[in-house]
């Protein structure tokens, strides 16, 4: 039984027609609890907080000289004795930062945020800066308040999505407002707050997710209102849903276009080179160092890098659908092991986490509602639409990454040979994401299960 609340159990309406007099507009239902809205999505509605409150002031300054500093990947090649100064210099005065109070802080989700941000933004800083021979100890001023705060807020303690996408965005010229408060920002009305290089490719690279994101806000009201249309389950229902899977099919297909224009803006090679290392996790680090949290009784596990499957969005169309891509494992590990798009949910805001069970739950799954009404062919050829559009914006995920990380790669192995044929050894390892993962058999084990889960007509 659903609770009375629910909103499966409000009066339906149309939703390509709009509310219409007497219905109850259940859009906005899923905002309270889940923090998504209905003009942005998961992103919030108002670009987020770009500074802490004076008393952290000592933390944005560490972040702003590191920006400003432009301090360089200690993986660089030809790195100079000067840079090599202004990194240690910077450490240094890291080290010697005193330990902030925190408790106010958690007095705000906003602060909390701004303050994940910041901190992991300056961890990523230390570290990446540091010589691989060096080992890994994240000082006190930067790693006891980060794992405290990263508990309140039920993350792990190292950057993510919603760091450099979700939470990372500002607006360039300022928006219409209406009764109902500001409009969602245009798609070209968009600028990241931080960046580790610095280099309108990093900004281009966030950015390409935060339209996505903004884009995908149609996609979660057309499964609210599909869900609506499914308990009801009428031959005016089953129409509506039709439309509602059609229409769905062209906003992913939008998504794709949006994914495959960031080649417009971000530069294969200085993506790979001088970006990407930046958001490497303990478990992708290049000297495979042990990352330690000094002056942490228990030791933070988690702790891969950002990735597009820590997006809530994208997630929701695997769970709309019934894609069942939470079944592909990896490396071929033992099914009943935690798979990457499981443990990717560990990196996303809780309240999104939430929205994503909340979603499974649907007692009436639009995938069982198909399979169940098949000999409907239009409600099969939508639902199927729907399903090939996911499809073809994960084939152009796997163009995106044989661009951005296979191909430099690749050609990182040939230099590396040339200059050293004992260096062969580093060809032979297996290529991983930011997130830890085995990137291109991943990659294609989900395309590959979201291909299989068309539904053929009954014959």
């Amino acid at each position: 039984m659903l609770p009375p609340d629910h909103f499966l159990l409000q009066p339906r309406q149309d939703f390509l027609i709009g509310v219409q007099e007497g219905h109850i507009d259940t859009s906005t239902l899923a905002a309270h609890d889940f923090d998504v809205d209905t003009r942005t999505g998961f992103m919030p509605p108002d670009p987020p907080l770009s500074r802490l409150p004076a008393q952290w002031e000592l933390w944005e300054t560490a972040l702003d000289t590191a920006m400003q500093a432009k301090l360089q990947l200690s993986v660089k090649r030809c790195l100079t004795v000067e840079e090599k100064n202004s990194s240690e210099s910077w450490r240094e005065h890291v080290r010697k930062l005193p330990v902030l109070p925190m408790s106010e802080l958690t007095h705000s989700e906003l602060l909390l945020r701004r303050a994940h941000h910041v901190l992991t933004f300056i961890m990523h800083f230390y570290i990446y800066t540091l010589p691989l021979s060096s080992s890994v100890l994240i000082p006190e001023p930067i790693s006891v308040p980060l794992v405290a705060i990263s508990n309140h807020l039920q993350l792990p303690p190292v950057v993510t999505y919603s760091d450099n996408v979700l939470y990372n965005w500002d607006i360039i010229h300022p928006r219409t407002q209406t009764e109902l408060g500001f409009e969602a920002p245009a798609l070209d009305n968009l600028r990241s707050q931080d960046m580790f290089s610095g280099t309108i490719d990093e900004q281009e690279f966030y950015l390409a997710s935060a339209r996505i994101e903004l884009r995908g806000v149609e996609a979660l009201e057309l499964m609210r209102a599909t869900m609506d249309e499914l308990f009801v389950g009428d031959k005016i229902a089953i129409r509506r849903i039709t439309a509602y899977l059609y229409k769905l099919a062209s906003v992913v297909r939008d998504l794709t276009t949006i994914l495959l224009d960031v080649r417009k803006g971000c530069d294969p090679n200085t993506f790979y080179h001088s970006i990407r290392p930046w958001f490497r996790g303990a478990d992708s680090d290049p000297a495979h160092r042990k990352w330690v949290f000094e002056g942490v009784e228990e030791q933070p596990t988690d702790l891969s890098g950002p990735s597009a499957g820590q997006s809530a969005l994208i997630h929701a169309l695997d769970v709309f659908l019934g894609l069942d891509n939470c079944n592909v494992v990896e490396g071929g590990a033992a099914p009943d092991q935690r798979t990457l798009l499981r443990r990717m949910q560990i990196y996303m805001p809780r309240y999104h986490r939430n929205f994503l069970r909340h979603l499974s739950t649907n007692p009436r799954p639009v995938r069982t509602f198909v399979m169940q009404t098949r000999s409907d062919m239009n409600l099969l050829d939508a639902y199927n639409s729907a399903v090939q559009s996911v499809k073809g914006f994960r084939d152009a995920h796997i163009k995106i990454v044989a661009i951005y990380i296979i191909a430099p790669a690749a050609r990182e192995r040939t230099e590396l040979e040339h200059a050293d044929p004992e260096a062969k050894e580093v060809g032979k390892q297996v290529l991983k994401g930011t997130g830890g993962t085995d990137l291109v058999r991943f990659l294609k084990g989900v395309r590959d299960k979201t291909a299989e889960a068309v539904v053929e007509p009954t014959l």
